[in-house]
């Protein structure tokens, strides 16, 4: 309960009504009221196709004739005429039926590629022209020059024809600039039928209208003597952003509304694109095509004919419900958080009031699109994505703050002076397979030289099939002494926790303490004496020292591992320390012997048994304290293949363990673990997790790039929303990087860029053990081999093949797509982006593959002399 109440502080309630305030005045200032010219009582005229939803003259299935009455019907109070686009079926009754509302008819006959069709189509529009005097204008095609159905010869050829069978004024309708292209258009038209929708040439809306009335007196300057006609003119209500044009709905209010005042004074004739709403079009013109219309599919208006514009009407329920949400998240992130410094939690309430934000408006943006079965689907993954992406970024957040803006580290102590006589002994284990002989003489030297009264050492070598490997360390053992004992077995199953089990077994019965070392650690003579003392607190089960290590100046691709290990060991165990959840490394680690044994010793079942025996001795209620000081240095990986396979090991354990204790970690088993424990060991490895749902992502936005590209009228782009959030996760990552980097360790650039190249190159390996550990019980256990021979160019590369084969897709996906489209619409332009950042880890893999295969290049590169565990302070 004090944690919760720790919720109700003075600071915490101030900073959240605040940021609760700042929310609200966000969605009011974004929705404040626009005035606008009213709108007539009547307009001039309306684009009109009768489709309601479910209908599509794309697979024949037509309105019928009481839908087009009851349309007309409602037409007849809000217009003076119609514009139609074709005689398919029961359209061909439209001039008919709109005489009995007193609407004239601009009739409208389709021309495209089919030139069977195309010739019954002019019967009909010269028989429907003749018969009904209500047909003021006929009109011979819709952008089919635009489009390239007909050349402007075959145009030329229907309109001659239709002029000389009807006798009334003939024209086709087209974009000013196909006019302006084809001059020789307008000798055969009795008016120039032109659609001016600036919208599609990305216009900015404030200058739209000008737009408009600047290419209208071009055109009056171009052909004097042809009347103008403006058959479609309008705004699109929601669809992709094109340069300046944003396709939304107050947009659409406040283009209409201004031109309609604008016309009445050019005294301009014009048809409003459009009447109604066309989901159908989404099939032919994007999604774009489907809201054009000035009320929805169900024919209610969709904005204000007469008030204010406001950008999202009732945006004040939205802005409560953003407001609701972001308080509960906030709350979950200020539990435990009296030790944050008030900076900390402002930074957590701004980014938890703009995930709350951000997610209402883009659900907001989702529901007010027509729906299918297929973008149901889609938009439902998209969302959960979208929640997944809001996650990740809370977690980072809070990781961010805890590592800066904590107040005091109140789990650092200094144990009490302990008498020698009273110094418990220690077994220190080292387990090892197939190691370098001379490395193992190095690391147990110095375990020789230790500055402590009482401790054994037990070397355990399992499964070496050469002696000659392990023979010379058993030889060295016998000159050591007493206190140095060597077990060579062969065969001994359960690999390294197999090895380390063997020794517990072999423990002398006076030791108290167990500690492990990896065979290539060269340890500090105080190892012991300055941690030891820490087991006089009683409940302390572990002790550990970080790990650390001494080849880091090798050459350039040991310099970016040490920086990239040096993140976790810096930043993310000091931060888990304060709650009692660090996650227990292998080597430089001391355990209660006592609890190690009560535990049941180390899990041969898991790849990763140091992590896991510490999740088991938490959930007992034991202690465990970090020790930010180097006392050992060990071996990096000495190739890419064997640092991406040790990567490999840990991601892939540690869904082992996910799996073996979600029921203690969810709290629906109960044990000892707090709400800190379970929070840190869960959010430690969600980026993992989240590496693995990234690896669907690119295969999704291949997929769905390549459907672009074969399909580019059908398959758009996703919502400009969806496409951010990737942009915004990835932007966040790496300012989290830079800023802890340079905050916690004062890394220069070159250091904080070999950290992140190092660790984007291990996304794909990480999400492919992820994905396996959760679909597969038992990988094998990979060792890390010391002192091997570095990758061959080739062969470092070839490790690479696959992250390789899907950055050339991803990259070949953006450049297909930038070719095709450009740059000018705004969701392609961040869905290339999306496409390229995405290729970026598979890029890293392949690019540190290349470094590791160079061993000549330099360590300074990546380093800095003076950023290593041995020196850094931290506070």
């Amino acid at each position: 309960m004090r944690r919760w109440r720790s919720l109700l502080t003075a600071p915490n309630i101030l900073i959240g009504i605040a940021l609760g305030i700042l929310t609200m005045s966000v969605w009011a200032y974004l929705n404040r009221p626009e005035k606008e010219p009213p709108w007539p009582k009547k307009v001039q005229g309306f684009s009109y196709s009768p489709m309601r939803a479910n209908e599509n003259p794309l697979v024949q299935v037509y309105p019928t004739e009481q839908e087009i009455e009851e349309d007309l019907q409602l037409l007849s109070d809000k217009a003076y005429a119609i514009r139609t686009y074709s005689l398919d079926d029961v359209f061909e009754k439209i001039p008919e039926m709109a005489a009995k509302y007193n609407l004239n008819v601009a009739l409208g006959g389709w021309i495209d590629k089919n030139l069977d069709k195309n010739e019954i189509e002019i019967q009909r529009l010269i028989r429907t022209a003749n018969k009904n005097r209500n047909v003021v204008r006929v009109i011979v095609g819709n952008e089919a020059v635009l489009r390239g159905d007909v050349t402007v010869d075959q145009m030329i050829s229907y309109l001659d024809r239709v002029r000389r069978e009807v006798k009334k004024p003939v024209s086709t309708a087209e974009p000013w600039h196909v006019w302006v292209k084809y001059t020789e258009l307008a000798d055969h038209v009795d008016y120039l039928a032109v659609h001016m929708l600036p919208y599609w040439e990305g216009i900015d809306m404030d200058v739209a209208v000008e737009y408009v009335v600047q290419n209208i007196n071009a055109l009056k300057l171009l052909f004097p003597n042809k009347p103008i006609v403006i058959t479609e003119v309008g705004w699109p209500s929601n669809g992709r952003t094109r340069r300046a044009a944003v396709a939304s709905p107050s947009n659409e209010a406040m283009f209409l509304r201004r031109f309609l005042k604008r016309a009445e004074e050019e005294k301009y004739i014009y048809y409003v694109m459009e009447a109604f709403d066309q989901p159908w079009k989404q099939e032919t013109e994007g999604a774009v095509g489907a809201y054009w219309g000035v009320y929805d599919v169900n024919r209610r208006p969709k904005f204000s004919f007469t008030e204010p514009i406001v950008a999202i009407p009732n945006w004040y329920i939205f802005a409560g419900i953003s407001v609701l949400i972001g308080l509960i998240i906030l709350a979950v992130l200020f539990v435990d958080s009296e030790k944050l410094k008030t900076r900390g939690r402002s930074f957590l309430a701004i980014i938890a009031y703009s995930a709350a934000t951000v997610a209402v408006w883009v659900v907001y943006e989702y529901t007010h699109q027509y729906l299918t079965f297929t973008s149901v689907i889609v938009g439902v993954l998209m969302i959960t994505g979208m929640v997944g992406v809001i996650v990740i970024i809370l977690t980072e957040a809070h990781e961010w703050v805890e590592a800066l803006w904590f107040k005091n580290r109140e789990r650092q102590f200094t144990p009490p002076p302990v008498d020698d006589a009273r110094l418990p002994m220690v077994s220190i284990h080292v387990p090892c397979y197939n190691e370098p002989p001379e490395m193992m003489k190095e690391t147990l030297d110095a375990l020789s030289r230790l500055d402590y009264p009482r401790y054994e050492v037990i070397v355990i070598d399992n499964n070496t099939k050469d002696p000659n490997v392990w023979k010379p360390v058993e030889e060295h053992c016998a000159l050591l002494g007493e206190k140095f004992r060597f077990y060579h077995v062969d065969p001994l199953s359960g690999f390294k926790a197999g090895a380390l089990n063997f020794a517990l077994r072999m423990t002398s019965p006076d030791a108290e303490i167990v500690a492990v070392i990896d065979s290539d650690y060269v340890v500090d003579r105080r190892w012991l004496r300055d941690l030891v003392p820490y087991f006089s607190k009683d409940g302390v089960a572990i002790v550990q020292a970080p790990q650390d290590y001494r080849d880091d100046g090798k050459n350039a691709f040991k310099a970016m591992c040490y920086a990239e290990y040096s993140g976790f060991f810096f930043i993310g165990m000091i931060t888990r320390n304060e709650r009692n959840a660090i996650i227990q490394h292998g080597t430089m680690t001391m355990v209660r012997k006592k609890v190690l044994l009560e535990v049941g010793g180390w899990s041969e079942w898991c790849i990763t048994e140091d992590a896991e025996l510490g999740l088991k001795i938490f959930e007992r209620g034991y202690e465990a304290i970090y020790i930010p000081k180097s006392y050992g240095m060990g071996l990096m990986p000495d190739n890419f293949n064997d640092y991406r396979k040790q990567r490999f090991r840990w991601a892939y354990g540690a869904i082992q363990i996910l799996k073996r204790h979600f029921k203690e970690l969810l709290g629906i088993k109960k044990t000892s673990l707090t709400y800190g424990q379970r929070y840190h060991f869960i959010a430690g490895w969600l980026p993992w997790i989240a590496d693995a749902m990234n690896l669907f992502f690119s295969a999704a936005a291949i997929i769905w790039s390549v459907a672009m590209i074969l399909f580019p009228k059908k398959i758009d782009p996703p919502m400009v929303e969806f496409a951010a959030l990737p942009i915004a996760l990835f932007s966040f990552k790496v300012g989290k990087v830079i800023y802890l980097y340079r905050a916690r360790i004062n890394a220069p650039i070159r250091y904080i860029l070999g950290a992140a190249l190092a660790g984007l190159a291990l996304s794909h390996t990480i999400a492919y053990a992820v994905l396996l550990g959760f679909f597969t019980k038992d990988k094998p256990f990979y060792r890390t081999p010391k002192m091997a021979r570095t990758n061959a160019l080739l062969q470092a590369i070839d490790t690479a093949r696959v992250e390789f084969l899907i950055m050339l897709s991803l990259l070949a996906c953006a450049f297909i797509l930038s070719l095709r489209e450009g740059f000018m619409v705004l969701d392609m332009q961040l869905w290339i982006i999306v496409l390229i950042m995405q290729s970026l880890p598979y890029a890293a893999t392949i690019l540190v593959a290349f470094i590791s295969a160079i061993p000549g290049l330099p360590a300074w590169l990546f380093k800095r002399r003076d950023v290593s565990l041995r020196n850094v302070v931290i506070t």
